[in-house]
């Protein structure tokens, strides 16, 4: 059946709402331990998150059941193929009538997650209840519109699978090829040197911004390790600003601002608009672009071992950095290794271009024919 004209036949004289109550088994999940989990049992543990908490020896739902969390993400609701262990943090739904579909309710209250949430009792731990959930209600067409609407959904399901796992299959060959490209030998010749991050520039940071000289809303951003690549959640007077980075260090546009605390190593190239970063735990090298570009830095510092001879590290101190060592090859050979990353980077990041443009394209298209083909004229009573 044509999509559009399937869309147009749901414009019955109206659609009967019924309760969850009525129309699925609506089960709550068992508790269960982390001790209790193995990664060598079969059955995955699904509770109020999106993934798999481990795995068990047996399961309490069945294959293809409804799971919509209880606690955690609240509300958030999700498909299962195989059978599985629920914990009490989730609610398992299953049709218990020939005439709905449990995909077609799985459909519904997907599109509808936002609706369930006013469910989600507001406090300290945000839950929703099984007698809530029981009372809502969705549209039950005959099963010929639902199963429609299934393999209509379905397909595009698969198709977006389909583009986001060819995605990650090209993420996997940018880094293959990242990697061999910004890979050199102990004694690498033709061109170029080994440095230490050290000997390329000096370690910068901004001037230290205490907690009583920012804001909540106006004024300049203030990024802070949590929100480093992110929105920002508090702004520095404009003055500030402009007396801070006029007499102390302060980025260059396209300087590679690095984390030095959380995840080690993330980072920004700075944009040159007016924004300010935290000191010790957002660093730059100040370094000569004569010497080595931006961009190459760039790029090289994804591949670096942000560790210490003991293992994995909580800070990156500027002696550390400092040791780091780093190829630095001539400036035509920069240039043509960056030319080569920037292509790459465009393909599996720039949602403009490439894959992640034809993937958000087609969530977008999802999503729009979801909601046409799930909303519904009430039934006039």
């Amino acid at each position: 059946m044509n999509i559009e004209k399937l869309i147009k036949q749901l414009d019955l004289d109206g659609i009967k709402y019924q309760k969850l109550e009525d129309i699925c088994d609506l089960k709550q999940g068992d508790g269960l331990v982390k001790a209790d989990m193995s990664d060598n049992d079969s059955f995955p543990v699904i509770g109020g998150g999106n993934k798999p908490m481990g795995k068990y020896k047996s399961s309490n739902f069945p294959s293809k059941t409804v799971t919509v969390a209880r606690v955690g993400s609240a509300g958030a609701v999700n498909w299962n193929d195989n059978p599985f262990w629920g914990t009490d943090s989730c609610f398992g739904l299953n049709s218990k009538l020939q005439h709905v579909s449990t995909k077609y309710v799985y459909y519904y209250l997907k599109d509808k997650q936002e609706d369930l949430a006013k469910n989600i009792r507001q406090g300290p731990i945000q839950r929703i209840n099984k007698s809530s959930l029981a009372q809502y209600k969705i549209p039950i067409p005959p099963l010929e519109i639902q199963q429609e609407i299934v393999n209509m959904l379905d397909k595009f399901t698969k198709l977006e699978a389909e583009l986001e796992a060819e995605l990650e299959a090209r993420k996997k060959q940018y880094e293959y090829y990242r990697n061999q490209l910004l890979t050199f030998g102990e004694n690498a010749e033709g061109g170029g040197k080994w440095f230490t991050i050290g000997e390329i520039g000096r370690v910068a940071m901004c001037k230290r911004i205490f907690k009583k000289e920012t804001s909540a809303i106006g004024g300049i951003p203030f990024y802070k390790i949590g929100t480093f690549g992110k929105e920002p959640d508090a702004f520095i007077d404009r003055n500030l600003y402009e007396e801070y980075r006029r007499k102390f260090s302060f980025p260059k546009k396209g300087d590679v601002l690095l984390s030095a605390s959380g995840t080690i190593g993330r980072t920004v190239i700075y944009d040159g608009n007016p924004a300010y970063f935290q000191d010790s735990n957002i660093i730059w090298i100040d370094n000569d672009e004569q010497l080595v570009s931006n961009k190459y830095l760039f790029y090289y510092y994804q591949i670096v071992e942000w560790r210490t001879e003991g293992g994995t590290i909580d800070r990156l101190y500027g002696s550390h950095l400092k040791r780091v060592k780093i190829f630095v090859p001539s400036q035509i050979i920069q240039k043509q290794i960056v030319s080569t990353l920037d292509r790459f980077d465009r393909l599996i990041n720039d949602i403009f271009e490439g894959l992640p443009a034809e993937l958000d394209a087609r969530r977008k298209q999802y999503e729009y024919y979801r909601d046409k083909l799930l909303t519904f004229e009430k039934a006039k009573v």
